[in-house]
């Protein structure tokens, strides 16, 4: 009798835990969203937040996936006025003899900033990633260094790189959680979509080398609201993919890494995207650019200057449930050296729920905010001896 009463006791344990919902729900997300991949991350853009992972912190090769941080650092370069989208930028030797993914650039040939981004973002150019790499920093190696003190910036322990265009080489890595904070970082420059989310479009249009584009992230054209970000091969990275996808207020960033085809990879970035869109919602505080404080300097020129949120800043919470009160704190940098150049970060706008930190994100001034001159001190004085005399 005991014997019975055992086997009929774990036959409910059983049932309870393998059919009731709660067990489903976890099934699903631990299991099925991502099944095939050898990792996967899905993040809230504004937040950061975690809604999903799988071998996050996994050391893997990023393929051309890589190519999200060159661009983040063409598109910092463009947002400091070092780098212009019609600026044209020669071709090197090198930068001609990239092979893999390219839109076959001539040595000496000159292409506008503008359209080597579109080669990279749309066609994946090994090229004109090193076009561009070496426009900015001299050399694709200088690039390499300036994109490895970038991960040491975003404080990202398991990336390196070796070069800008993601072709595989040695010691040349990444993560999930990674690339997806690498992907947030340059969403930053709401901009940069207007160029991840053209399928087709052409370099050199009308000319005897006319080149169309087609763009190697096919769900930008057949999947709603994803509108980048890049897609990654090697034949050891297998199929990989960064992605991007606005519904209403809210954005989210799926990874994908180790698909053992582009289309399971396609599938189970749909998949990250259709669970956060039907279980989470956003609640957006604060546009980018969106003028927080002032900054005062008693050296500076023009005395006070705005200060602005450096990103979009929202909350996330599951759909149905109420979103908890939050506090908003301003903390400025103390002893703010002139001059502070456009860009700059001189303060943290800090978000609390219940007097935790949930949010912490840069806040900076969109000029520049140089040392008065004599004059202007002079200028200065003799207006507030005008105005309380």
């Amino acid at each position: 009798m005991k014997r019975y009463t055992y086997i009929i006791g774990m036959a409910l344990f059983i049932a309870i835990f393998v059919f009731s919902p709660v067990g489903a729900e976890e099934q699903k997300t631990e299991l099925e969203l991502t099944k095939d991949a050898k990792a996967s991350l899905l993040i809230e853009r504004d937040t950061g937040e975690i809604i999903y992972e799988k071998n996050a912190h996994q050391k893997l090769p990023p393929a051309s996936m890589t190519k999200v941080m060159t661009l983040l650092l063409v598109m910092e370069a463009i947002e400091h006025k070092k780098l212009t989208l019609d600026e044209m930028v020669t071709v090197s030797e090198r930068a001609s003899s990239m092979g893999g993914s390219q839109v076959f650039l001539s040595e000496g040939e000159q292409m506008s900033v503008e359209d080597l981004i579109k080669a990279v973002a749309i066609a994946s150019g090994n090229d004109a990633s090193v076009t561009l790499a070496e426009r900015i920093a001299g050399t694709e190696e200088a690039f390499v260094n300036l994109m490895n003190k970038k991960v040491e910036q975003l404080n990202l322990k398991n990336t390196k790189f070796q070069n800008s265009s993601g072709l595989p080489a040695k010691e040349h890595y990444s993560t999930a959680y990674d690339m997806a904070m690498i992907a947030k970082e340059l969403l930053k420059y709401e901009d940069i979509v207007n160029y991840t989310s053209i399928y087709e479009d052409y370099l050199r249009k009308g000319k005897e080398n006319e080149f169309w584009l087609v763009n190697t992230n096919k769900l930008v054209r057949f999947y709603p609201y994803v509108d980048g970000l890049k897609t990654g091969y090697t034949s050891e990275a297998k199929f990989c993919l960064t992605a991007t996808a606005k519904k209403d207020d809210m954005r989210v960033v799926a990874v994908v890494m180790g698909a053992d085809t582009a289309k399971n990879r396609n599938t189970m970035t749909m998949n990250l995207i259709d669970y956060a869109f039907s279980h989470y919602e956003s609640e957006k505080l604060f546009d980018k650019g969106e003028t927080v404080t002032n900054l005062r300097h008693l050296q500076s020129k023009n005395l006070t200057y705005d200060v602005k949120t450096s990103e979009p800043i929202s909350l996330l919470h599951k759909k149905g449930e109420s979103d908890q009160p939050f506090t908003t704190e301003i903390k400025m940098n103390n002893n703010v050296d002139l001059p502070i150049h456009l860009g700059d970060e001189v303060g943290t706008l800090l978000i609390k729920k219940d007097n935790e930190l949930i949010i912490e994100s840069p806040l900076i001034v969109e000029e520049e905010v140089e040392v008065a001159s004599f004059f202007d001190l002079m200028k200065r004085s003799i207006k507030n001896i005008a105005k309380f005399s």
